[in-house]
């Protein structure tokens, strides 16, 4: 019998990973691009946004493995095949959207020489511009997805829970599991 909630590392994980996620697309789309490159405050967001995104690389490679060793639930149903079909797709697009996010950070960090100027105390200034780097360029474009696939997956989770009423909430959230 499948159990009635996902296992409570699971719901942790998820739940500090939608933080992340959404702290980091907002950190990359309004504080770092709004933030000259000659600025220190520059420097000290892009610290804390480069930890973050290592931190979310972390969690999620945590959470394959727990989830491969975990029962889950069976998977929601809509009572539309294809909105099933669509809800099981959005799931894929968002690890591998994520995974892809921490690539190309990681690539960007590496090609400009990020990790000994933010964190090494080399004193080197910021590059002028990161658009030719091609990952940061691939960056930008998977921030865009990602903020898309993660807004649809909330609004579906909403409809679930207030519009087919089916506590569809529950099973990723704190409780008890049955099952």
């Amino acid at each position: 019998m499948s159990p009635s909630r996902y296992h409570p590392t699971l719901v942790v994980l998820h739940w500090l990973l939608a933080f992340l996620v959404i702290f980091s697309l907002g950190m990359g789309t309004f504080v770092l691009t709004a933030l000259p490159n000659d600025s220190p405050d520059k420097l000290f967001a892009l610290g804390g946004h480069m930890v973050a995104g290592l931190l979310i690389l972390t969690l999620m490679v945590i959470r394959f493995a727990v989830r491969s060793f975990t029962q889950k639930p069976q998977p929601a149903s809509t009572g539309n095949p294809l909105l099933d079909k669509i809800a099981v797709l959005n799931h894929y697009a968002l690890y591998l959207l994520v995974i892809l996010m921490a690539a190309s950070g990681i690539a960007t960090s590496v090609q400009a020489g990020l990790p000994d100027i933010v964190f090494g105390g080399s004193g080197a200034p910021l590059p002028d511009s990161f658009a030719i780097y091609t990952p940061r360029v691939a960056h930008g474009i998977i921030a865009k997805l990602l903020l898309a696939i993660v807004a649809l997956h909330a609004l579906a989770a909403l409809y679930h829970q207030f519009v087919r009423k089916d506590n569809l909430l529950a099973r990723m959230w704190f409780g008890q599991r049955s099952g």
